[in-house]
């Protein structure tokens, strides 16, 4: 049975979606599906927080179509311009009050929210949960990695609490490395450091605009600066560790030819004490 909402740009609509996703993940069934893109696309905005269950709801297949899209079927939704006439009458005639218990009754029967799923129910289910994993799979975001460079106000900045300061960011998709300091002059070192971010979910720009170059971090950060932003490749998987020491000329060769190609694909490699981790 499908479900009907009305006018979704009136508060009334609004507290109406809400009550429903109280106890709901999704406008129906157990996974993201055409339902739910339908019901999001009837909302002009970003819902209020004061509606907490819309606000949930509406982030969460926001960060869906983002990253892995929605394809599941759903089992119906209308949305309605304006409540029906017969919402605003408050209390039908005695005459017709047993008719109508009969009627929601029978309206109850057809939509069992908390019976058992039936073979067909729990079926339709997995090939939603396999769309949609399929779906993840297929527009799954690309990586790259990025070397910044950190500057501080002077060569009376805390190095340690700079670093510390610029590790505290916190994102989505953001995935701090190894770092170093390096001298710049007169007693001066900035820091240089790896981070791997996830394309979709990380802008760089905003990321040292928006918080690295502000409060409370500039108390340290003077400024950053991308100093190599490189795809990694997943066409070539390395799947292996190689160790060797620096008497040993085969793996020498072999050190240089594994940097080759990952230059050549951007791979990201990991040099450490003579070692590679990939």
């Amino acid at each position: 049975m499908a479900v009907t909402f009305y006018d979704l740009s009136s508060d009334a609509g609004l507290k109406k979606l809400d009550d429903y996703l109280l106890s709901r993940s999704y406008i129906t069934g157990y996974q993201a599906s055409k339902d739910d893109l339908t019901v999001h696309a009837a909302l002009s905005k970003p819902p209020s927080s004061e509606y907490v269950n819309v606000s949930r709801w509406y982030n969460h297949i926001e960060a869906l179509l983002r990253i892995s899209g929605v394809s599941g079927e759903g089992s119906g939704v209308t949305i309605e311009g304006s409540a029906p006439v017969a919402d605003a009458i408050a209390t039908p005639p005695a005459a017709d009050s047993k008719a109508t218990v009969a009627e929601d009754e029978d309206d109850d029967d057809d939509v069992d929210l908390f019976g058992e799923e039936t073979e067909e129910e729990k079926k339709a289910a997995e090939e939603r949960a396999a769309a949609v994993k399929a779906s993840g799979k297929k527009k799954e975001s690309g990586k790259s990695s990025v070397l910044l460079d950190v500057k501080p106000w002077d060569d009376e900045t805390d190095m340690k609490l700079l670093e510390e300061a610029v590790r505290s960011v916190e994102m989505e998709g953001l995935f701090w490395g190894a770092s170093k300091l390096v001298p710049v002059g007169y007693g001066i070192k900035k820091l240089q450091i790896m981070m791997t971010i996830i394309d979709d979910l990380v802008s760089v720009d905003t990321l040292i605009e928006e918080r690295l170059t502000v409060e409370p971090i500039n108390e340290y950060v003077q400024s950053c600066d991308i100093v190599a932003f490189n795809k990694i490749c997943k066409s070539l998987p390395l799947p292996f560790l190689l160790k060797f020491s620096s008497s040993n000329s085969s793996c020498l060769l072999a050190l240089s030819m594994l940097i080759f190609i990952g230059l050549l694909c951007h791979q990201e490699l990991h040099i450490s004490n003579y070692s590679i981790y990939t």
